[in-house]
């Protein structure tokens, strides 16, 4: 007989107060924030932390340059920016990704267009790229998502087809490897969010990165005001074109430095997590954890649970089933998040295109007419309706947790009947 779930009154699985929370902070990493206030230096392009984080993220990942910035929308932003993408201009994206993506070329008078991923690994499909590109398509913009790492070598090789740029968002995948390879250095120019959720943590900020010299001199430029500020030299104050506000205060680069000794060991951690809930995953009918290709090696920003009901006989759809999933679920005191319900062209920023006001960018006069339905990204929609993502995959959460999850899954999944119940319930 199966155990009685805690949505009907029986015992939880996952003891409250036991999951914890990301980032965890050390005292080291309280001491190297207050360390700034005696520093002398509250922040600037030229401030010894920002410095020290621009050298070691670079040989992190094996490029030859860094800015640091102040969120991971304005490293995208730069990325697009630096290669002088601009009005008229298309860029191709992945129709499922946080908007940021889609929102850093907006932000630069470009057209985003969308195509569908791929159902396997989540992200952009390379053999549906080169139907979408047309006289007006400069980059190609793969979306490392999860943690997942895109399939980088036939997108690199339909950008050297048609000479066009690639530009990486890694925002959620610090120290990801493709065949062997970090991602952030395999593009012309790429982002990184340092938010609070990222595998990197700084509270908020984000990391641009090229290997170009002339791309990383213009992103210098836009990321303060359009100007060049030179370290130890005086501040000319004349804007050599329009930039923005992107500096980063020295707080954040300090915590960031700080986080950053303790990467390679949490992402170690998150790995363990997943490996260990896939294999237990695939006994138990009606759940899967994520497939991974042999050429990526993902960090698991976020641990992604697909649902199956067929293999259980219910007569319900996977977006039926996760409802009734989650429900069950939480009791349990197992969380489960989804931070995307629609494909990015779906919104209601692309069915409108109001933009900054009058159409623009899509009225630009050289911009071309684009329209956007979100029924044409079929597996986008699929893996929205049938999967979400569980909490707690991450230290200082420990691997008992993780056994309690399988437990919690294997209670709920036993109860299949009354977890199609709690579906249909409003």
């Amino acid at each position: 007989m199966a155990e009685q779930l805690a949505v009907d009154g029986g015992p939880r699985t996952v003891p409250e107060g036991m999951v914890k929370s990301w980032p965890p902070i050390t005292q080291a990493d309280k001491d190297a924030v207050l360390a700034v206030f005696d520093s002398g230096h509250l922040h600037g392009t030229s401030a010894p932390k920002a410095l020290e984080l621009q050298e070691k993220w670079a040989n992190y990942i094996g490029t030859r340059y860094c800015l640091v910035t102040n969120s991971g929308t304005s490293a995208l932003h730069m990325a697009i920016a630096s290669l002088e993408i601009g009005p008229g201009d298309e860029v191709i994206t992945s129709a499922f990704t946080y908007w940021s993506t889609a929102a850093a070329i907006l932000h630069h008078n470009a057209i985003p267009i969308f195509v569908d991923i791929d159902p396997k690994t989540y992200t952009m499909d390379p053999a549906l790229i080169e139907d979408k590109i047309t006289d007006h398509t400069k980059a190609l913009y793969p979306v490392h998502i999860h943690g997942m790492p895109a399939d980088m070598a036939p997108i690199l090789e339909i950008a050297k087809k048609h000479n066009l740029f690639v530009i990486e968002d890694a925002c959620q995948a610090h120290g990801a490897k493709y065949r062997g390879q970090r991602v952030g250095g395999l593009g012309d120019t790429a982002g990184f969010s340092l938010n609070r959720s990222k595998n990197l943590s700084g509270g908020e900020g984000g990391l641009y990165t090229t290997n170009s010299e002339n791309y990383y001199r213009l992103a210098v430029k836009l990321r303060e005001f359009g100007e060049v500020v030179l370290k130890d030299q005086e501040r000319e104050y004349n804007a050599y074109g329009l930039g923005w506000m992107y500096r980063q205060h020295e707080f954040v680069n300090a915590f960031v430095l700080s986080q950053f000794e303790h990467l390679a060991e949490n992402n170690a951690k998150r790995q363990e997590f997943a490996q260990y809930l896939t294999a237990e995953l695939e006994q138990i009918p009606g759940v899967a954890g994520p497939y991974t290709p042999d050429w990526a090696e993902p960090v698991y920003f976020s641990y992604v649970v697909e649902f199956r009901p067929d293999e259980l006989d219910l007569d319900l759809t996977p977006g039926e089933f996760k409802v009734g999933m989650r429900k069950a679920l939480a009791a349990e005191g197992i969380g489960l998040g989804q931070w995307q319900t629609l494909p990015v062209p779906g919104q209601s920023v692309f069915q409108e295109k109001v933009g900054y006001g009058k159409g623009c960018p899509w009225t630009c006069p050289y911009a071309r007419d684009v329209e956007y339905r979100a029924e044409d990204y079929p597996e986008t929609v699929k893996f929205i309706a049938g999967h979400a993502y569980l909490g707690g995959v991450y230290p200082p959460n420990t691997m008992e947790l993780m056994e309690l999850y399988i437990k919690g899954f294997r209670k709920v999944t036993d109860n299949a009947e009354r977890v199609a119940a709690l579906a249909k319930e409003q």
